[in-house]
Protein backbone atom coordinates (compact mmCIF):
# COMPACT_ATOMS: atom_id res chain seq x y z
CA UNK A 1 0.00 0.00 0.00
CA UNK A 2 1.42 3.31 -0.88
CA UNK A 3 1.02 5.97 2.20
CA UNK A 4 -1.49 8.08 2.18
CA UNK A 5 -1.31 11.96 1.60
CA UNK A 6 -0.75 13.56 5.03
CA UNK A 7 -3.42 14.99 6.61
CA UNK A 8 -2.86 18.84 8.11
CA UNK A 9 -8.66 -2.32 24.30
CA UNK A 10 -10.68 -4.97 26.39
CA UNK A 11 -12.15 -3.63 29.30
CA UNK A 12 -15.43 -4.04 31.00
CA UNK A 13 -18.27 -1.04 31.67
CA UNK A 14 -17.63 -1.84 35.31
CA UNK A 15 -13.58 -1.38 34.69
CA UNK A 16 -14.29 1.93 32.61
CA UNK A 17 -16.13 3.14 35.46
CA UNK A 18 -13.48 2.09 37.94
CA UNK A 19 -11.09 4.57 36.06
CA UNK A 20 -13.67 7.02 36.15
CA UNK A 21 -13.53 6.94 39.89
CA UNK A 22 -10.05 7.12 40.20
CA UNK A 23 -9.70 10.08 38.82
CA UNK A 24 -12.13 11.80 41.05
CA UNK A 25 -11.07 15.19 42.61
CA UNK A 26 -9.96 16.43 39.27
CA UNK A 27 -12.15 18.50 37.35
CA UNK A 28 -13.71 17.28 33.94
CA UNK A 29 -11.63 19.27 31.84
CA UNK A 30 -7.94 18.84 33.72
CA UNK A 31 -5.87 15.34 33.11
CA UNK A 32 -3.48 13.50 35.06
CA UNK A 33 -0.26 15.97 34.99
CA UNK A 34 1.45 18.07 32.64
CA UNK A 35 3.09 15.13 30.58
CA UNK A 36 1.37 13.88 27.75
CA UNK A 37 1.41 9.65 28.19
CA UNK A 38 0.88 9.21 24.66
CA UNK A 39 -1.86 7.60 22.80
CA UNK A 40 -5.25 6.27 24.66
CA UNK A 41 -7.02 3.67 22.03
CA UNK A 42 -10.35 2.77 22.69
CA UNK A 43 -11.25 -0.10 20.07
CA UNK A 44 -15.24 -1.21 18.75
CA UNK A 45 -15.95 -4.49 19.55
CA UNK A 46 -13.82 -7.64 18.86
CA UNK A 47 -10.76 -5.47 20.14
CA UNK A 48 -7.65 -5.12 18.88
CA UNK A 49 -6.44 -8.30 17.33
CA UNK A 50 -9.67 -8.88 15.22
CA UNK A 51 -7.06 -9.01 11.93
CA UNK A 52 -9.26 -6.63 10.52
CA UNK A 53 -10.45 -3.16 11.45
CA UNK A 54 -9.07 -2.64 14.77
CA UNK A 55 -5.79 -3.95 14.27
CA UNK A 56 -5.23 -1.50 11.23
CA UNK A 57 -5.50 1.34 14.31
CA UNK A 58 -3.60 -0.71 15.95
CA UNK A 59 -1.01 -0.74 13.62
CA UNK A 60 -0.72 3.14 13.17
CA UNK A 61 -0.19 3.24 17.34
CA UNK A 62 2.30 0.78 16.99
CA UNK A 63 3.99 2.47 14.62
CA UNK A 64 3.86 5.41 16.50
CA UNK A 65 5.43 3.54 19.70
CA UNK A 66 8.28 2.46 17.84
CA UNK A 67 8.81 5.51 15.92
CA UNK A 68 8.27 8.86 17.68
CA UNK A 69 8.77 6.74 21.41
CA UNK A 70 4.74 7.61 22.39
CA UNK A 71 3.30 5.57 25.09
CA UNK A 72 -0.07 3.33 24.42
CA UNK A 73 -3.20 2.91 26.28
CA UNK A 74 -6.01 -0.08 24.84
CA UNK A 75 -9.12 -0.45 25.68
CA UNK A 76 -12.14 -2.20 23.73
CA UNK A 77 -15.92 -1.80 23.71
CA UNK A 78 -18.52 -4.73 24.65
CA UNK A 79 -21.27 -5.91 22.83
CA UNK A 80 -24.65 -3.45 22.37
CA UNK A 81 -23.11 -1.05 25.01
CA UNK A 82 -24.36 2.26 25.80
CA UNK A 83 -23.72 5.62 25.17
CA UNK A 84 -22.62 6.27 28.44
CA UNK A 85 -19.53 3.61 28.76
CA UNK A 86 -18.35 4.42 25.58
CA UNK A 87 -18.17 8.31 27.25
CA UNK A 88 -16.76 7.00 30.34
CA UNK A 89 -14.12 4.73 29.07
CA UNK A 90 -13.07 8.14 26.55
CA UNK A 91 -12.94 10.52 29.63
CA UNK A 92 -10.99 7.80 31.79
CA UNK A 93 -8.12 8.11 28.88
CA UNK A 94 -8.00 11.57 28.62
CA UNK A 95 -8.37 12.09 32.43
CA UNK A 96 -5.30 9.88 32.70
CA UNK A 97 -3.38 12.13 30.71
CA UNK A 98 -3.61 10.55 27.35
CA UNK A 99 -2.97 12.64 23.96
CA UNK A 100 -4.96 12.21 21.47
CA UNK A 101 -7.83 9.76 22.18
CA UNK A 102 -9.23 7.82 19.57
CA UNK A 103 -12.08 6.09 19.41
CA UNK A 104 -11.96 3.55 16.69
CA UNK A 105 -15.56 2.91 15.08
CA UNK A 106 -18.33 4.63 14.17
CA UNK A 107 -20.29 3.79 16.96
CA UNK A 108 -17.49 6.18 18.91
CA UNK A 109 -19.08 9.51 16.97
CA UNK A 110 -21.32 11.02 19.24
CA UNK A 111 -19.47 10.25 22.39
CA UNK A 112 -15.78 11.52 21.15
CA UNK A 113 -17.48 14.98 20.15
CA UNK A 114 -19.25 14.85 23.09
CA UNK A 115 -16.62 14.28 25.37
CA UNK A 116 -13.88 16.12 23.72
CA UNK A 117 -15.62 19.24 24.80
CA UNK A 118 -15.03 18.39 28.49
CA UNK A 119 -11.25 18.21 27.58
CA UNK A 120 -10.27 21.41 25.29
CA UNK A 121 -6.91 20.76 26.20
CA UNK A 122 -6.41 17.07 24.84
CA UNK A 123 -6.69 16.53 20.92
CA UNK A 124 -9.29 13.61 20.31
CA UNK A 125 -10.01 11.40 17.09
CA UNK A 126 -12.86 9.00 15.58
CA UNK A 127 -12.22 6.82 12.92
CA UNK A 128 -15.39 6.89 10.55
CA UNK A 129 -17.26 9.30 12.14
CA UNK A 130 -17.09 13.52 11.38
CA UNK A 131 -16.04 16.11 13.45
CA UNK A 132 -18.40 18.18 15.08
CA UNK A 133 -15.73 19.85 18.21
CA UNK A 134 -12.79 22.18 17.51
CA UNK A 135 -10.25 19.61 19.14
CA UNK A 136 -11.81 16.71 17.39
CA UNK A 137 -10.17 14.60 14.44
CA UNK A 138 -12.76 13.01 12.24
CA UNK A 139 -10.92 10.62 9.90
CA UNK A 140 -13.51 9.07 7.48
CA UNK A 141 -13.07 7.07 4.05
CA UNK A 142 -14.38 5.71 0.88
CA UNK A 143 -15.41 2.16 1.99
CA UNK A 144 -17.77 2.56 -1.12
CA UNK A 145 -15.32 3.27 -3.53
CA UNK A 146 -12.52 0.24 -2.24
CA UNK A 147 -15.72 -2.14 -2.33
CA UNK A 148 -16.94 -1.17 -5.70
CA UNK A 149 -13.56 -2.33 -6.86
CA UNK A 150 -13.84 -5.78 -5.00
CA UNK A 151 -17.09 -6.05 -6.66
CA UNK A 152 -15.02 -5.85 -10.11
CA UNK A 153 -12.79 -8.51 -8.53
CA UNK A 154 -15.77 -10.54 -7.57
CA UNK A 155 -17.18 -10.58 -10.94
CA UNK A 156 -14.63 -11.50 -13.35
CA UNK A 157 -13.86 -14.62 -10.40
CA UNK A 158 -16.85 -15.98 -10.35
CA UNK A 159 -17.73 -19.36 -11.80
CA UNK A 160 -21.08 -19.58 -11.11
CA UNK A 161 -22.32 -16.39 -11.41
CA UNK A 162 -23.18 -15.47 -8.32
CA UNK A 163 -21.68 -13.94 -5.65
CA UNK A 164 -22.58 -12.73 -1.63
CA UNK A 165 -21.90 -9.89 0.97
CA UNK A 166 -21.85 -10.75 4.31
CA UNK A 167 -22.61 -7.47 6.69
CA UNK A 168 -21.86 -7.48 10.56
CA UNK A 169 -24.81 -4.62 11.61
CA UNK A 170 -27.02 -3.30 9.09
CA UNK A 171 -26.05 0.46 9.88
CA UNK A 172 -24.92 3.36 7.74
CA UNK A 173 -21.39 2.86 7.79
CA UNK A 174 -21.71 -1.14 6.72
CA UNK A 175 -24.39 -0.53 4.31
CA UNK A 176 -21.54 1.87 1.90
CA UNK A 177 -19.94 -1.32 1.03
CA UNK A 178 -22.53 -3.53 0.14
CA UNK A 179 -23.38 -0.56 -2.47
CA UNK A 180 -20.35 -0.39 -3.88
CA UNK A 181 -19.98 -3.85 -3.95
CA UNK A 182 -23.53 -4.48 -5.93
CA UNK A 183 -22.22 -1.78 -8.27
CA UNK A 184 -18.83 -2.85 -9.26
CA UNK A 185 -20.80 -6.05 -9.65
CA UNK A 186 -23.25 -4.50 -11.84
CA UNK A 187 -21.33 -2.32 -13.76
CA UNK A 188 -18.83 -5.05 -14.96
CA UNK A 189 -21.38 -8.13 -15.53
CA UNK A 190 -25.39 -7.50 -14.87
CA UNK A 191 -25.86 -10.96 -15.48
CA UNK A 192 -24.40 -11.97 -11.73
CA UNK A 193 -27.03 -12.08 -9.21
CA UNK A 194 -25.44 -10.48 -5.45
CA UNK A 195 -27.04 -12.07 -2.88
CA UNK A 196 -26.53 -9.14 0.35
CA UNK A 197 -27.44 -10.41 4.41
CA UNK A 198 -26.60 -9.35 7.62
CA UNK A 199 -25.72 -11.13 10.64
CA UNK A 200 -27.25 -8.07 13.17
CA UNK A 201 -29.66 -5.45 12.21
CA UNK A 202 -28.08 -3.48 15.08
CA UNK A 203 -26.20 -5.28 17.59
CA UNK A 204 -22.60 -4.70 17.30
CA UNK A 205 -22.46 -8.29 18.38
CA UNK A 206 -22.11 -9.13 14.40
CA UNK A 207 -18.80 -7.08 14.14
CA UNK A 208 -17.78 -10.28 17.23
CA UNK A 209 -19.53 -13.18 16.07
CA UNK A 210 -17.44 -15.34 13.73
CA UNK A 211 -20.00 -18.57 14.30
CA UNK A 212 -22.82 -16.09 12.75
CA UNK A 213 -20.53 -15.64 9.59
CA UNK A 214 -19.38 -18.79 8.93
CA UNK A 215 -23.08 -20.43 9.37
CA UNK A 216 -24.44 -17.38 6.91
CA UNK A 217 -21.45 -18.34 4.35
CA UNK A 218 -22.02 -21.72 4.45
CA UNK A 219 -25.51 -21.45 3.21
CA UNK A 220 -24.14 -18.79 0.42
CA UNK A 221 -21.76 -21.68 -0.78
CA UNK A 222 -24.49 -24.10 -0.62
CA UNK A 223 -26.51 -21.98 -3.20
CA UNK A 224 -23.99 -21.99 -5.12
CA UNK A 225 -22.36 -18.21 -4.46
CA UNK A 226 -18.73 -18.57 -5.17
CA UNK A 227 -17.14 -15.27 -3.63
CA UNK A 228 -18.41 -13.94 -0.52
CA UNK A 229 -17.24 -10.37 0.77
CA UNK A 230 -17.72 -10.07 4.34
CA UNK A 231 -17.54 -6.27 6.22
CA UNK A 232 -18.51 -7.91 9.93
CA UNK A 233 -15.26 -7.10 11.46
CA UNK A 234 -13.82 -9.94 13.81
CA UNK A 235 -17.15 -11.91 12.59
CA UNK A 236 -15.44 -12.02 9.19
CA UNK A 237 -13.13 -14.66 10.52
CA UNK A 238 -16.09 -16.94 10.40
CA UNK A 239 -16.94 -16.25 6.80
CA UNK A 240 -13.43 -16.63 5.59
CA UNK A 241 -12.55 -20.12 7.70
CA UNK A 242 -15.79 -21.17 5.85
CA UNK A 243 -14.77 -20.59 2.54
CA UNK A 244 -11.43 -21.84 2.24
CA UNK A 245 -12.78 -25.21 2.85
CA UNK A 246 -14.91 -25.29 -0.46
CA UNK A 247 -12.63 -25.58 -3.43
CA UNK A 248 -12.50 -22.96 -6.44
CA UNK A 249 -14.55 -20.76 -3.67
CA UNK A 250 -12.75 -17.15 -2.76
CA UNK A 251 -13.57 -15.12 0.24
CA UNK A 252 -12.74 -11.38 0.05
CA UNK A 253 -11.26 -9.47 3.37
CA UNK A 254 -11.64 -6.12 4.33
CA UNK A 255 -10.49 -3.20 6.09
CA UNK A 256 -6.59 -4.68 6.42
CA UNK A 257 -5.06 -7.01 3.39
CA UNK A 258 -5.96 -9.92 5.34
CA UNK A 259 -4.15 -12.65 3.04
CA UNK A 260 -1.06 -10.81 5.42
CA UNK A 261 -3.10 -11.75 9.34
CA UNK A 262 -0.67 -14.45 11.10
CA UNK A 263 -4.08 -15.44 12.19
CA UNK A 264 -5.60 -15.88 9.00
CA UNK A 265 -2.30 -17.85 7.38
CA UNK A 266 -4.20 -21.46 7.14
CA UNK A 267 -7.04 -19.57 5.25
CA UNK A 268 -4.68 -17.23 3.63
CA UNK A 269 -5.09 -19.19 -0.40
CA UNK A 270 -8.43 -18.41 -0.18
CA UNK A 271 -8.46 -15.05 0.13
CA UNK A 272 -9.08 -13.11 -3.03
CA UNK A 273 -8.14 -9.63 -2.45
CA UNK A 274 -9.09 -6.89 0.28
CA UNK A 275 -10.64 -3.95 0.06
CA UNK A 276 -8.37 -2.11 2.18
CA UNK A 277 -8.75 0.74 4.62
CA UNK A 278 -5.21 2.99 5.29
CA UNK A 279 -6.60 3.10 9.23
CA UNK A 280 -3.22 2.70 10.22
CA UNK A 281 -1.71 6.01 8.40
CA UNK A 282 -4.63 7.84 9.50
CA UNK A 283 -3.91 7.08 13.00
CA UNK A 284 0.02 7.58 12.93
CA UNK A 285 -0.36 10.94 11.25
CA UNK A 286 -2.65 11.90 13.85
CA UNK A 287 -0.79 10.32 16.58
CA UNK A 288 2.53 12.35 15.11
CA UNK A 289 0.81 15.85 14.74
CA UNK A 290 0.09 15.98 18.32
CA UNK A 291 3.57 15.20 18.81
CA UNK A 292 4.96 17.84 16.59
CA UNK A 293 2.27 20.65 18.52
CA UNK A 294 0.58 21.22 15.30
CA UNK A 295 -2.75 18.72 16.49
CA UNK A 296 -5.20 17.61 13.63
CA UNK A 297 -8.78 18.49 13.69
CA UNK A 298 -11.75 18.89 11.87
CA UNK A 299 -12.29 16.32 9.38
CA UNK A 300 -10.83 14.63 6.58
CA UNK A 301 -11.57 12.40 4.16
CA UNK A 302 -9.10 9.21 2.65
CA UNK A 303 -10.65 8.32 -0.68
CA UNK A 304 -9.35 6.19 -3.76
CA UNK A 305 -8.21 9.03 -5.68
CA UNK A 306 -5.38 9.84 -2.61
CA UNK A 307 -4.96 6.25 -1.63
CA UNK A 308 -7.07 6.34 1.26
CA UNK A 309 -8.94 3.19 0.24
CA UNK A 310 -7.52 0.22 -2.04
CA UNK A 311 -7.82 -3.29 -2.65
CA UNK A 312 -4.88 -5.73 -1.92
CA UNK A 313 -2.77 -7.67 -4.39
CA UNK A 314 -1.49 -10.24 -1.70
CA UNK A 315 -0.95 -13.60 -3.14
CA UNK A 316 -1.58 -12.73 -7.21
CA UNK A 317 -4.67 -13.62 -7.28
CA UNK A 318 -5.98 -10.51 -9.34
CA UNK A 319 -2.58 -9.95 -11.29
CA UNK A 320 -4.60 -11.48 -14.62
CA UNK A 321 -7.55 -9.31 -13.84
CA UNK A 322 -5.46 -5.96 -12.97
CA UNK A 323 -6.10 -3.85 -16.17
CA UNK A 324 -9.83 -3.98 -14.91
CA UNK A 325 -9.33 -2.66 -11.61
CA UNK A 326 -6.95 -0.46 -12.91
CA UNK A 327 -9.42 0.67 -15.13
CA UNK A 328 -12.39 1.20 -12.53
CA UNK A 329 -10.17 2.59 -10.16
CA UNK A 330 -9.16 5.14 -12.83
CA UNK A 331 -12.97 5.91 -13.84
CA UNK A 332 -13.52 6.41 -10.03
CA UNK A 333 -10.67 8.74 -9.48
CA UNK A 334 -12.07 10.77 -13.13
CA UNK A 335 -14.96 11.18 -11.87
CA UNK A 336 -16.48 8.95 -14.55
CA UNK A 337 -18.39 6.58 -12.18
CA UNK A 338 -19.88 7.97 -9.37
CA UNK A 339 -20.19 4.99 -6.57
CA UNK A 340 -23.57 4.74 -4.39
CA UNK A 341 -22.71 4.95 -0.91
CA UNK A 342 -26.56 3.89 -0.24
CA UNK A 343 -27.78 0.28 -1.79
Amino acid sequence: MRRVTKLAAAVTATAALALTTAACGESSTESAGDKNKGVGLAYDVGGRDDHSFNEAAARGADRAKKELGVGMKEMSAGNDETESVREQRLSSLAKAGFNPVIGVGFDYGKSVNKVAKDFPGTTFGVVDSPSKAKNVAGLVFAEHEASYLAGVAAAKKTKSKKVGFIGGVNNALIQKFQAGFEQGVKDTDPKIKTTSQYLYPTNTKGFNDPAAAKDKAKGMLDSGIDVIYSAAGQSGVGSIEEVSKEKGAWAIGVDSDQYRQPGLAKYKDAILTSAVKNVDVAVFDLIKSVEDGKPMHGTHSFDLKQDGVSVATSGGFIDDIKDDIDAAKKDIADGKVKVDDRP
